[in-house]
């Protein structure tokens, strides 16, 4: 699932305000994700070999974690900051050949730079510089995929 915002009269939010709101989980996220030793090549590998649950109960973890509060959110009809519901929209699934695609795509990236994009940036923040390379990789992709998309079997 999506999620979407109905159109609403939007105010400015002070840029404390949103580093508040969106920089500190972050950090706090990216600092958990070192501490936990997602972001390890060494554990990524175990997990790949089954040698190992610690990142499969991570993953797990995080499944249930997100799946309670979008659940919330749908049934208290909660909105967003700016007072615009926030609805969820279903996701239109289409012909196998994409995910099947962007699935090899995603596991060939995964294993040249051992990582997945979301750590990437804990990476960099954790002083890892050379994954700096493979995040501006990645940005640069999906900057090209938006921009090739519309060209695209969907």
């Amino acid at each position: 699932m999506t999620t979407a915002t109905l159109d609403a009269p939007r105010t400015r939010v002070p840029r404390s305000v949103e580093f508040a709101a969106y920089g500190l989980p972050g950090l706090f996220f990216g600092v958990t994700l070192m501490k936990a030793e997602v972001v390890s090549w060494f554990r990524i590998q175990e997990m790949f070999r089954f040698q190992s649950f610690h990142l499969y109960g991570i993953i797990g973890s995080a499944i249930v974690v997100a799946a309670v509060p979008i659940r919330l959110i749908d049934r208290l009809g909660l909105r967003s900051a700016t007072g615009a519901p926030i609805l969820l929209v279903p996701k239109t699934m289409g012909q196998g050949v994409r995910y099947a695609v962007g699935g090899i795509l995603f596991g060939f990236g995964w294993a040249l730079t051992g990582t997945c994009p979301g750590p990437m940036f804990a990476l960099v923040g954790g002083g890892v510089g050379v994954m700096a390379v493979a995040l501006l990789s990645a940005v640069a992709g999906t900057w090209v995929y938006g921009h090739v998309r519309p060209l695209l079997p969907h």
